[in-house]
C-alpha cells in the first residue's frame, strides 16, 4: 500500500489483519519514533452510529486497562472519515495460529497460556468490563511467551444486562456462552465459559461444538453435553480436564465465580504434575502403596462427582426437553418468515441495499436479485464518500416486482470538506493523494531546510479545515539545503568532563578552553560558555570554554636578607634620633 499519514504524526506502513469491523495496520509513531499498531474501522461502518459507537467504546474500555497481558492502546483519534486507535504492535502470533500448528498442546504451555489470559481477564472485571469475545483470534502470544489479550470492541459495562448491539448478536459463536446464544444477562463467569472452550480447543485441537451455521452450533451449546476432552487426549491430567469442564458448564453458578479461582485452581494442577514423578530412590513397594491410595482416592472424588452429575443431568433433561421444543417452533417461525422475507410466495421483492456500494459492486448485487441497474447522476454527498453509491430509487428494502429496475446516483464527495494532512509526505505524492479527497495542488513554495529534499513542511489550509471540493491546497517544501540545528545546552557550573558530554550529545563540539581564578566557582567547573544557552546553532559548532582554576593564591611577603648586627644599628640610630 501506499505511505499514509493520519494525524500530521502516525505512518501506516503495511496492513497486518483483517477483523470483521476494523482493518489493522503496522504504523510509526513518527513523533516517538516507534513502531505500532493502527486499527481502522471499516469505510461501510462510519454511517453507522451502532459500529462507531462500538469503534470508540473499544478504545475506552482497553486504554483504561493496563496489565502485562492486555494489548496497550496508546490513542484515539478522527481524521475526516476515519475512525482510528494507535495501539501496542506485537511482535508474535495469534493463539488461534499456534493451535493449528501444535494442537493437540502439552497440558504445561496451555495451563501457561491459561494462567495469563485469566489474570488479564480479572483486571478487567475488577473494572467492572467483560470482554464478551475471548477467543483464539484475540489472543497473541509474543515471541517470549507472554500472552496478550485484546479486541475490547464489544466489551460493555458489567451492569449492561444484553447481548445486542441493535440488531445485531455480537461475539464468536464456537466460543459463545449458553447464555450469549440466548440473548440473556452475561457477566464475569460468560468470558470464564469462553475461556474454557479455548482451554479445551487448545488440549485437544478442537472445538467442542461445530456445526454447518452458526444457529446449529449455538442451539450446541445450549442443549448439548460437552465431550470430556480426555475421551479425545487421554494425556491429558484429570485434575485440569476437571477445570475444563467446571469452566464450561451450561449454567453460571456452576462454573468458577471469579478469574482468581480459576487462577488458583491452575496452579495447584501444576504444583501437583510438577511432583508427580516418583522419586527414583523409592523403593518399588513404597511407590506401589502410593500409587494405590492415590487411585483409590481418586475413585471416591469421582464417585461423588459421577452422583451429583446425575442429579444434574435429570433436571436438564426436562428442561432441554421443553427449550428443544420451544427452539424448533422458533426455528420453523423463523424458516417462514425468512421465506417471505425473500418474496418466495410473492411476486414482488424487496429492493437491496445498494447504499455506499462501488458501482460494480451494485451490478454485481442486482444481477445476484434478479433485478435490472441503471446509472443515473454523479451528485455531491455529505454523507458517502466519492464513487460510492449515495441514492437508489427504489429506496433499500421498499417492496419491487421482480427483475424490475433500480436507478442508482454516484456521489462526487462532499462539496465541503476537511482538509487532509499532507505535512512530512514528498512533494511528488501530494497531488494524487490531494486528488483522492477532491482538491487540487495549488502553489508550491521551496525554503532552505536540513529535511530531506522535497519533504512537505507546511499547509495551507491546514489539515482539518473545512473548504470547498476541488479548492487548491498550497504547500511548502523543503530544498534539502539547509543545515540541521539544535539547541545550545546551559553547561555553566558543570564540571568540564559534564560539559564536554552535553555539549557532544547535543551534536556540537568543544572549542578553546581557557582558565582563570574565580573564588565563586570551584576547580574544573565552567565559568563561561561562549553562546548563550537555549539559543540555536547549526550541528557541529565549536563553544568556546572557560574553566575555573579555583581561587587566586594570596602574594607572597618579600624575605629579608638583613642581618642581626644590622637590625641593632638601625635600632641605636632610632633610639638617638628620639633623644635628640
Amino acid at each position: 500500500m501506499a505511505s499514509r499519514i493520519l494525524s500530521g504524526r502516525y505512518e501506516l506502513l503495511e496492513k497486518i489483519g483483517d477483523g470483521g469491523m476494523a482493518v489493522v495496520y503496522k504504523g510509526k509513531d513518527k513523533l516517538l519514533n516507534r513502531f505500532i499498531a493502527v486499527k481502522i474501522l471499516r469505510p461501510e461502518f462510519t454511517k453507522d452510529a451502532t459500529f462507531v459507537e462500538n469503534f470508540k467504546r473499544e478504545s475506552q474500555a482497553a486504554a483504561g486497562l493496563s496489565h502485562p497481558n492486555i494489548v496497550g492502546v496508546y490513542d484515539v483519534g478522527r481524521e475526516g472519515n476515519i475512525n482510528y486507535i494507535v495501539m501496542e504492535l506485537i511482535e508474535g502470533d495469534t493463539l488461534n495460529k499456534i493451535i493449528e500448528d501444535e494442537a493437540p498442546m502439552d497440558y504445561r504451555k496451555v495451563i501457561d497460556i491459561s494462567k495469563q489470559v485469566a489474570s488479564a481477564l480479572r483486571i478487567a472485571h475488577k473494572n467492572k468490563i467483560i470482554h464478551r469475545d475471548v477467543k483464539p483470534h484475540n489472543i497473541m502470544v509474543t515471541t517470549d511467551g507472554v500472552v496478550k489479550l485484546a479486541d475490547f470492541g464489544i466489551a460493555r459495562a458489567v451492569n449492561d444486562a444484553t447481548l445486542s448491539t441493535g440488531s445485531k448478536i455480537v461475539g464468536s459463536v464456537h466460543y459463545f456462552s449458553p447464555e450469549q446464544a440466548r440473548g440473556n444477562y452475561v457477566d464475569e463467569r460468560s468470558d470464564i465459559y469462553s475461556l474454557g472452550i479455548v482451554m479445551y480447543e487448545m488440549l485437544t485441537g478442537k472445538v467442542p461444538f461445530d456445526g454447518d451455521n452458526p444457529v446449529t452450533v449455538a442451539l450446541k451449546h445450549i442443549n448439548e453435553e460437552i465431550t470430556p476432552p480426555r475421551e479425545l487426549e487421554p494425556s491429558i491430567p484429570p485434575a485440569l480436564e476437571r477445570i475444563v469442564m467446571k469452566a464450561t458448564s451450561k449454567f453460571q453458578t456452576n462454573r468458577y465465580a471469579n478469574a482468581d479461582e480459576l487462577i488458583q485452581d491452575l496452579d495447584n494442577v501444576s504444583f501437583v504434575t510438577a511432583i508427580a514423578p516418583d522419586s527414583i530412590f523409592e523403593s518399588t513397594t513404597v511407590v506401589e502403596k502410593r500409587n494405590k491410595r492415590k487411585q483409590d482416592l481418586e475413585k471416591d472424588i469421582e464417585e461423588v462427582v459421577e452422583a451429583r452429575e446425575r442429579e444434574r443431568k435429570k433436571k436438564r433433561r426436562k428442561n432441554v426437553a421443553i427449550i428443544t421444543v420451544v427452539m424448533l417452533l422458533l426455528a420453523a417461525a423463523a424458516a417462514g418468515y425468512i421465506a417471505w422475507k425473500m418474496g418466495v410466495f410473492s411476486p414482488t421483492k424487496a429492493a437491496p441495499d445498494m447504499l455506499d456500494k462501488t458501482y460494480d459492486d451494485a451490478v454485481a448485487i442486482a444481477e445476484a436479485e434478479g433485478f435490472k441497474l441503471k446509472k443515473g447522476n454523479d451528485i455531491y454527498s455529505s454523507e458517502y464518500a466519492e464513487g460510492r453509491i449515495c441514492q437508489q430509487d427504489p429506496a433499500p428494502g421498499v417492496e419491487m416486482p421482480k427483475e424490475g429496475t433500480i436507478t442508482i446516483n454516484v456521489s462526487k464527495g462532499n462539496k465541503e470538506g476537511l482538509v487532509p494532512s499532507v505535512l512530512g509526505m514528498q512533494e511528488e505524492d501530494v497531488e494524487n493523494f490531494l486528488k483522492s479527497y477532491g482538491y487540487a495542488l495549488g502553489n508550491v513554495k521551496y525554503i532552505t531546510s536540513f529535511e530531506k529534499a522535497g519533504k512537505v513542511l507546511e499547509q495551507e489550509p491546514v489539515a482539518g479545515s473545512t473548504l470547498d471540493k476541488e479548492s487548491t491546497v498550497d504547500i511548502t517544501v523543503s530544498d534539502g539545503k539547509g543545515t540541521e540545528k539544535s539547541t545550545v545546552p546551559s553547561v555553566t557550573r558543570m564540571s568540564l568532563q559534564d560539559a564536554k558530554q552535553a555539549i557532544e550529545a547535543a551534536g556540537f563540539s568543544v572549542g578553546n578552553i581557557t582558565y582563570d581564578w574565580d573564588a565563586s566557582i570551584g576547580k574544573g567547573y565552567v565559568i563561561y560558555q561562549q553562546y548563550q544557552a537555549n539559543s540555536q546553532l547549526d550541528k557541529g559548532t565549536a563553544i568556546d570554554l572557560q574553566v575555573s582554576s579555583g581561587p587566586e593564591p594570596e602574594p607572597e611577603e618579600p624575605e629579608d636578607t638583613t642581618d642581626d648586627g644590622d637590625k641593632d644599628k638601625s635600632k641605636d640610630k632610632d633610639k638617638d634620633k628620639d633623644n635628640g
